[in-house]
């Protein structure tokens, strides 16, 4: 079955468009439809050199053809050169972020990727705007979400993201926890359609507290959360040491893994898939991936950046959509 998958290039002068103008150069499976300044787009190809043709949606999804991309336009105030942001063309991202948002819960999308973004131009603009995720989840009316990444044979969920290390013990409750994995199992279920989803769960503390003696949180939080969501047939392990978890004779045997804070899981994700890694959201009414860059504005234009991230982010989207589609099929780790 070919998907229709909404991209949002994101910032304009950044190195979205030129990604997503790369990745098409020899067709794709599945229907991409840039929501986007057609304009910016020609201008962009034109600019690296590179052929583009843009064609409008029509009743049913067709893969594309070589340097061929769909388009669901979205015009800009002002014309872009690659490397210069300017708040004025601000207002049309977060236009384009809504368009996409939009077509996802109308099911004109199968799922959505998102390009960097910029956020302190957005904010320089005058539009409030704390970052993808959490206006994602705003406009979808979705009171909570999760931030997962992936890479091949790796899956790591954060119960806590950008937070300063000195808020995350406080952070940590039973309350959070509970909802982070509830919306995790419930996505490996729903999302991923693995039947019956393995998560291991990290401590908090260096060897996982050492029973009291470098922390408690594991003995007056995460346990007695992992005991009572294992009663009700979750299959969680933990807590487990974060510097043991992350090997073989855990990982090999898990589909997911709910890190407590930033820095305590994607470091080793980063080092297993650096440039091809996805940031996905959980807990949305529909599928989001993201790349895991920012907007490289010192490569907007020149054709150098590359195109790993967002390759990736593509495929993991049209693996969750057909999985979504077909749940009877086990979406395997990566």
């Amino acid at each position: 079955m070919t998907l229709r998958l909404a991209v949002t290039p994101g910032e304009p002068a950044g190195i979205g468009p030129d990604l997503l103008i790369q990745l098409v150069q020899e067709g794709y499976p599945h229907e991409l439809v840039a929501i986007a300044d057609p304009q910016m787009l020609q201008d962009r190809a034109q600019q690296l050199g590179l052929k583009l043709t843009l064609r409008t949606i029509t009743t049913r999804a067709r893969p594309l053809l070589p340097g061929e991309l769909a388009i669901e336009p979205c015009k800009l105030a002002v014309a872009v050169k690659p490397g210069q942001t300017t708040p004025q063309n601000a207002p049309a991202v977060i236009e384009a972020v809504d368009k996409a948002i939009a077509g996802c819960l109308d099911n004109t999308y199968n799922a959505l990727i998102t390009g960097p973004i910029n956020k302190a131009v957005i904010n320089d603009a005058g539009i409030p705007f704390s970052g993808h995720t959490e206006y994602l989840a705003a406009q979808s009316n979705t009171p909570h979400v999760v931030m997962m990444l992936a890479t091949e044979g790796l899956r790591v969920a954060l119960a806590t993201t950008h937070l300063p290390l000195s808020k995350v013990a406080e952070a940590i409750t039973s309350e959070l926890l509970e909802k982070c994995l509830r919306i995790l199992h419930s996505e490996m279920l729903n999302k991923f359609a693995l039947h019956n989803p393995r998560i291991l769960v990290c401590g908090l503390n260096p060897h996982a507290g050492e029973n009291g003696h470098l922390g408690e949180e594991e003995i007056t939080t995460i346990s007695p959360l992992v005991k009572k969501l294992n009663a009700e047939g979750f299959n969680l392990t933990g807590p487990l040491p974060a510097d043991s978890l992350f090997t073989p004779q855990y990982l090999n045997n898990a589909d997911a893994v709910l890190a407590m804070y930033h820095d305590q899981g994607l470091p080793v994700l980063k080092y297993q898939g650096f440039g091809k890694a996805v940031n996905i959201t959980l807990g949305l009414p529909f599928i989001r991936t993201s790349v895991d860059h920012g907007t490289a504005l010192e490569l907007a234009g020149t054709g150098k950046a590359s195109t790993g991230s967002l390759a990736y982010a593509i495929e993991y989207a049209a693996k969750l959509a057909d999985a979504h589609l077909h749940p009877k099929a086990r979406l395997s780790q990566g």
